[in-house]
């Protein structure tokens, strides 16, 4: 809570990436299961579980372990859904379901490829902020490894 104000602040991120895709093809990495397990995740750990419901309202799953060892479940409902452009979804772990979080990821056109913003928002504490930053840099910077080799494909 900000002493000043007293209004309470929840810790927040935003990244942003450039990648050599088309805003359908980021968004299609971002919606459908086959693609997320070839990119999501902190680290080169693997990807074992991915499902999706890409639709307000729907739900989403992501199960990953990390070089570490360590298992992680993700999931949440989509709250919006705009194809190509924009997703909004609830976040939060198996472990901590009552620290829901939000994440808006934008899609814009930019050039021959696109630009991708993505907000977390309303995180528990900073702790919960910087482990986020940490495994959301990596898992972007997958992504965009991912999208460069589609698009040499």
């Amino acid at each position: 809570m900000s002493i000043e104000t007293g209004v309470l602040i929840e810790p927040s991120l935003t990244l942003k990436r450039r990648l050599k895709a088309a805003p359908h093809e980021v968004y299609a990495a971002w919606t459908d299961p086959k693609k997320i397990v070839k990119w999501f995740g902190p680290d080169a750990g693997p990807v074992e579980h991915s499902e999706t419901d890409v639709r307000t309202g729907g739900r989403y799953a992501v199960a990953f372990r990390t070089l570490d060892g360590e298992k992680h479940h993700v999931s949440g409902t989509y709250k919006e859904v705009v194809p190509n452009e924009k997703l909004v979804f609830t976040w939060q772990w198996i472990t901590m379901p009552e620290r829901q979080s939000l994440v808006t990821v934008l899609i814009k056109p930019d050039g021959t490829g696109s630009l991708l913003t993505l907000m977390h928002e309303k995180f528990f504490d900073e702790k919960a902020r910087d482990g986020h930053l940490y495994g959301w840099t990596g898992c972007l910077d997958k992504l965009v490894v991912y999208m460069a080799e589609q698009e040499a494909a």
